[in-house]
């Protein structure tokens, strides 16, 4: 977006919105090129992504005429940092981190990786290849709050956008969660709010269920429920076993996992209590 300014608008919704976001940003001397809204009608609220050519020469003025004819309390935001920060969070499990890793290493991920930090150092060696720092955080013989906090010390130097959970496997304190608030990223192994929790791919098989599939979604205090932001299945049949299960689950996984990164680093998801509003 070298040549383009970007603009967010979440807002109480009234008559005419639209309009006057539009004789605005003509005012600015920009051009319009896309503009994709939504309106939650139960909890009237307007959610608004316009991309425009040409850069604003004054954001400030852009964003005060803004706010002056948007409803009180408006959030607005004008060109947000375009690559996005990351850092990734791992277990022992690979696959989720490989995927990221080859996309941004061919420069095709919209973000930059920062740093990787995993609990244990199985995939120390692997993301040394690409040249990503890696932090080992052991949460052995610790209590959750000194693995937590010497988590947090780790995460903290890189001033990220997002913090990828790519097959992290520890569930995080509510102190833990406000401390990122709305950064947390995670790849669960199901189509939640099918079989939260643990071994995902086990209880599918105990069930017999015909699809599976994956959920990445915002990391909240309440376990594996927090905004989904994308989710994708598969067909499978009685001959799957829980080692086949495991292998096309992955597949999947990395799959819904990359979308919904490649959407935050596009600015793409708003957030809307438990939900999120993404204009794909």
């Amino acid at each position: 977006m070298t040549n383009q300014t970007l603009i967010l608008i979440q807002c109480r919704d009234a008559i005419g919105l639209v309009a006057h976001v539009s004789s605005i940003i003509t005012k600015h001397q920009l051009n319009i090129t896309t503009m994709r809204e939504y309106v939650d009608d139960v909890n009237q609220q307007f959610f608004l992504r316009v991309v425009c050519n040409g850069i604003s020469p004054n954001i400030s003025d852009l964003e005060k005429d803004l706010q002056e004819h948007l409803p009180a309390n408006a959030t607005v935001r004008i060109n947000p940092p375009h690559q996005k920060k990351l850092v990734i969070l791992v277990t022992k499990e690979y696959h989720c981190l490989a995927d990221i890793l080859v996309r941004h290493f061919f420069k095709s991920l919209n973000a930059s990786v920062l740093a990787i930090i995993g609990n244990y150092d199985r995939l120390q060696g692997f993301s040394e290849k690409f040249d990503i720092p890696f932090h080992l955080v052991s949460h052995e013989n610790k209590t959750k709050e000194q693995f937590e906090a010497e988590l947090i010390q780790a995460i903290s130097p890189y001033d990220t956008d997002y913090i990828i959970l790519a097959k992290f496997m520890r569930i995080l304190s509510p102190s833990f969660v406000a401390t990122f608030e709305n950064k947390l990223i995670n790849i669960h192994h199901s189509f939640l709010p099918a079989f939260i929790g643990a071994s995902p791919y086990r209880q599918a098989h105990t069930r017999g269920v015909k699809i599976i599939g994956a959920t990445a979604h915002f990391v909240t205090n309440d376990l594996d429920e927090g905004p989904i932001i994308v989710q994708q299945t598969k067909r499978i049949n009685h001959s799957y076993d829980v080692a086949r299960l495991i292998t096309a689950g992955q597949e999947i996984e990395k799959a819904v996992l990359s979308e919904a990164i490649q959407l935050l680093t596009e600015d793409k998801v708003m957030l809307h209590g438990n939900k999120t509003v993404v204009f794909e």
